[in-house]
């Protein structure tokens, strides 16, 4: 990989905001010439596969601005500075779902969109779920719909695009390969 790194010559905030912050960069490519990058800083995220005992995927329902629309998603949330990724999968599923879990397993964490936001997610494995009396209540600005699906019925909302985003995809398809491995 090397010869193929750009050297920052000038970084820019333009933007900065709850979530997110855009910066404008110029940059030296691996070639000499100079062009522009527009890169989104993230604080990074979690989401969690949670099980309930009889093997159903809890997902939440959630409207999604940026799309108009709403999705079926697995529980996640935003880190908080300095927070760990485990305290925030805890802390995200019992907001989101009034669960709370016996076993928390980190199973990968990627990059959602590297060309151009470094937003990182952490994904952890759920399982010996309890609902709490008294969850932590959801942001204010946040309502979700609860859902428990099997997994097939999650396959077949994959199909209908009621699941569309890459991380809840991407749990769908571990599942199934998990279940494959173990047939």
């Amino acid at each position: 990989m090397t010869g193929l790194e750009e050297k920052t010559l000038k970084s820019e905030e333009i933007f900065s905001g709850k979530v997110i912050s855009l910066h404008l960069q110029d940059v030296e490519l691996p070639n000499g010439k100079q062009s522009k990058r527009e890169i989104i800083k993230h604080p990074g995220a979690v989401a969690i596969i949670a099980l309930t005992d009889d093997n159903k995927i809890v997902l939440v329902e959630q409207y999604r601005k940026a799309l108009e629309r709403t999705i079926v998603e697995i529980p996640a949330g935003k880190l908080e500075k300095g927070e760990e990724p485990a305290l925030c999968a805890r802390r995200e599923l019992e907001e989101e779902t009034s669960y709370e879990c016996e076993s928390l397993e980190l199973l990968t964490s990627f990059y959602t969109s590297p060309g151009f936001a470094d937003e990182i997610i952490h994904v952890f494995l759920a399982k010996g779920l309890t609902k709490k009396e008294n969850p932590a209540a959801l942001d204010e600005d946040e309502f979700v719909n609860l859902e428990e699906l099997t997994l097939e019925e999650a396959l077949q909302y994959v199909k209908e695009q009621k699941i569309y985003d890459a991380k809840t995809i991407y749990a769908v398809q571990y599942l199934q390969l998990q279940e494959a491995l173990h047939k």
